[in-house]
């Protein structure tokens, strides 16, 4: 079930649903808009052949920091990470998804490629997947809304929520804009 506009504010009022900084004015009729944040990384493609998943990121991205309010030009065909300027966690029982705005997407801005589940019982900045699919550069300007959460409630809480010491939850509490851990998963 989707949770509505006022059980979001209920929620997010009592801090079951956790979001910081929160702004009431960002609820939705079923959804909470969340902004971009000041940290992105961005592919050193000129310097390298190719990505080993099983090996760790370290030369694969750039840090780059945008004061607020300043703009990241995103290029076509171009590929960063960036992250929601709020942190966000939801309870053991809660799941959240991250749609991208629907007004940006039909600029050919996309939010996520296939990070765009919040797992119950995560706690942490969401990392962002943007793609420009357009054919001219995007700016994003940090602090702008870019994204959407929508919430729904489990059947029941989960037995192991994310953060769990058996699943080894590689990035709970993160900041900022993370790198992929993909590497720590190999055999």
């Amino acid at each position: 079930m989707i949770l509505s506009d006022g059980t979001l504010r209920e929620l997010l009022g009592s801090g079951r649903i956790f979001l910081d900084p929160y702004d009431p004015e960002l609820v939705q009729p079923a959804s909470v808009d969340v902004r971009l944040g000041t940290e992105f990384r961005v592919m050193r493609n000129s310097r390298l052949t190719h990505i080993d998943p099983f090996e760790e990121q370290t030369k694969l991205m750039d840090t780059v920091s945008v004061p607020l309010g300043e703009v990241f030009v995103l290029h076509p065909g171009e590929f960063a990470l960036g992250h929601t300027a709020e942190t966000v966690g939801c309870p053991d029982d809660i799941v959240g998804v991250v749609n991208g705005k629907s007004s940006l997407g039909r600029l050919g801005l996309q939010v996520h490629a296939t990070a765009g589940f919040i797992d119950p019982g995560f706690k942490g900045t969401v990392v962002l997947e943007l793609s420009n699919v357009s054919n001219l550069p995007i700016l994003l300007r940090t602090g702008m809304k870019v994204a959407q959460l929508v919430f729904q409630k489990l059947d029941k809480p989960a037995e192991r929520p994310y953060g769990h010491p058996d699943l080894k939850s590689k990035y709970q509490n993160q900041a900022g804009a993370t790198a992929s851990k993909y590497n720590l998963n190999a055999p």
